[in-house]
């Protein structure tokens, strides 16, 4: 298997060429892991540097002295194991709600990837270890909070790490336990850490990634279903498809604009509908939440490319402090004035570039869910729909989808307060010593909510635009092709409603339609 490469149900971890699919394979599909034979050459590379260091008694931070505002602190050789272990302990002050599997066995997988690019100085062992866990499904119980992203996140790594010693808490076959009874329930024993591997368990930006990378995945598919939902509640509110022209977009080149607009035309092409009306003058514009579906979908799609780019980089890239370079090769000397040129203390901890990338995922898919919000309001309206009011016959009698749009309200301005910018905040820690950090955590835990939030919205558009639809279409006046399955498949869950019944299955089956990924099949990703 060559470096990084996927087959059926594993994946190899080089530290170099993970994708974001591959998170997705492993967190959510249940993959196996392994750890590539050139990976665990650069370790023992890397490892090899840090014996040196501590055989030779030399002042490097993290391996011969304590961390943070006590870096000045010197460590005796004969306790350096003892110091890994005190760091995971003491650091192990996550509180609130526990990570779901996947976001840990995200967390997990990152991990490890990064210390196997080798240049954290530690054994190919603990990689190891970490694979152990995912491949044997213990999943450690990771707390949602402490974390202010710089020096990495601290503390949910330090719950991350814990059950390797045997220590903390982890699930197995759904029951929660300690982490030695965890680690015994697969026959696994407790790792004991040596010089620099605690350190290098938990200085890092994981919690932040994997969050955002399983949120950036959502937020793709969502974007598609909503393009979708948008094509059905423009057939059904007899909207024109002018507008998403191929000229328009030739006039203002954006490549999301571009790409959704066709998007749309392939939706809606063949359709009878759209041509029964299409020269009608009521028909010359649509409200803004139709005829500018490509302007503000394309605008999202360009931004969550942006957060993709940060993100492909992140999953892959060296984390902790400090940095192992085993030839020195690639290291100025001058900036190295410890381990030989080959041992560097440095920032890459930091989490600002997912901080700034995840609150852009937030506003950009707030975004999906404000317009989607607007096309329900449009579709309820019987006044400017010319559709029965509340999409139901006899209204008043039944009061139909009418309190849709009121959940769909209220999830919008939940996101908009979510949508604030948590990478702008700062406050200092460690005594003054960590001074400036990223708050990328919560602005990963944010975007994940918008995210839910606005996929619940556009599957209350879902319902309502096939239940528009339902009054619309008839034998001769079929809607377009990819409109036309949509419909089909939310008709094949959810019947028409005729008078009033529990929302709640309903809402549940079309929420199922968005996080499965069913509708944004749908659509031609490379249009």
């Amino acid at each position: 298997m060559g470096e990084g490469a996927a087959t059926a149900g594993s994946v190899a971890l080089t530290g170099r060429d993970l994708t974001l699919a591959d998170v997705a394979r492993v967190a959510r599909d249940g993959w196996n892991v392994t750890l590539d034979p050139a990976a665990r050459e650069r370790m023992v590379a890397s490892r090899r540097v840090v014996e040196e260091i501590v055989a030779a008694g030399q002042p490097v931070y993290g391996i011969t002295t304590g961390f943070g505002k006590l870096a000045t602190e010197r460590i005796d050789p004969a306790d350096a194991d003892r110091l890994q272990q005190n760091l995971l302990i003491s650091h192990a002050v996550g509180v609130g709600p526990r990570h779901d599997a996947a976001s840990v066995r995200a967390m997990l997988l990152l991990r490890a990837n990064t210390l196997a690019r080798g240049q954290s100085g530690c054994r190919p062992e603990v990689v190891e270890r970490l694979i152990d866990l995912l491949n044997a499904r213990v999943h450690p119980q990771v707390p949602e909070q402490g974390s202010v992203g710089a020096s990495g996140d601290l503390a949910p790594l330090a719950h991350l790490a814990l059950p390797l010693i045997g220590r903390g808490q982890a699930e197995v076959d759904g029951k929660v336990m300690d982490g030695a009874a965890a680690l015994a329930a697969r026959g696994l024993t407790p790792l004991t850490l040596t010089a620099k591997e605690g350190l290098a368990l938990l200085n890092g930006t994981q919690q932040m990634t994997a969050i955002g990378t399983l949120a950036l995945l959502d937020a793709e598919s969502l974007l598609a279903t909503a393009t979708v939902a948008a094509a059905m509640s423009t057939e059904a509110l007899l909207g024109t498809d002018v507008a998403f022209s191929a000229a328009i977009a030739d006039a203002r080149p954006h490549p999301g604009q571009a790409r959704v607009a066709a998007q749309l035309r392939a939706l809606l092409a063949g359709s009878a509908l759209m041509r029964s009306h299409h020269d009608l003058p009521h028909k010359v514009q649509d409200p803004y939440s139709i005829r500018c579906v490509p302007q503000v979908h394309g605008a999202v799609a360009d931004a969550l490319g942006y957060v993709r780019g940060v993100l492909e980089i992140e999953v892959n890239s060296a984390t902790d402090n400090p940095l192992v370079f085993p030839d020195g090769a690639d290291v100025d000397p001058a900036a190295a004035a410890t381990g030989g040129g080959r041992v560097i203390s440095g920032g890459n901890f930091h989490g600002q570039p997912i901080a700034f990338a995840l609150d852009m995922l937030a506003i950009a898919v707030a975004e999906i869910g404000s317009i989607s919000e607007r096309r329900i309001a449009q579709l309820i309206d019987g006044r400017s729909s010319g559709l029965p009011p509340f999409l139901v016959e006899h209204a008043g009698l039944n009061s139909g989808l009418m309190l849709f749009q009121y959940t769909a309200a209220a999830l919008v301005s939940e996101n908009k307060v979510l949508a604030h910018p948590a990478s702008v905040d700062s406050i200092p820690t460690s005594a003054d010593q960590e001074d400036h950090v990223s708050m990328g955590p919560i602005a990963a835990r944010k975007a994940r909510d918008v995210v839910r939030n606005a996929s619940t919205v556009v599957a209350l558009e879902l319902l309502c635009a096939a239940q528009g639809l339902d009054f619309r279409c008839s034998a001769e006046l079929t809607p377009g092709l990819g409109v036309a399955a949509a419909h089909r498949l939310v008709r094949e869950r959810v019947a028409h409603l005729e008078t009033d019944r529990d929302p709640q299955p309903d809402i549940a089956a079309a929420q199922a339609l968005v996080s499965t990924g069913a509708i944004s099949a749908l659509v031609a990703h490379d249009a």
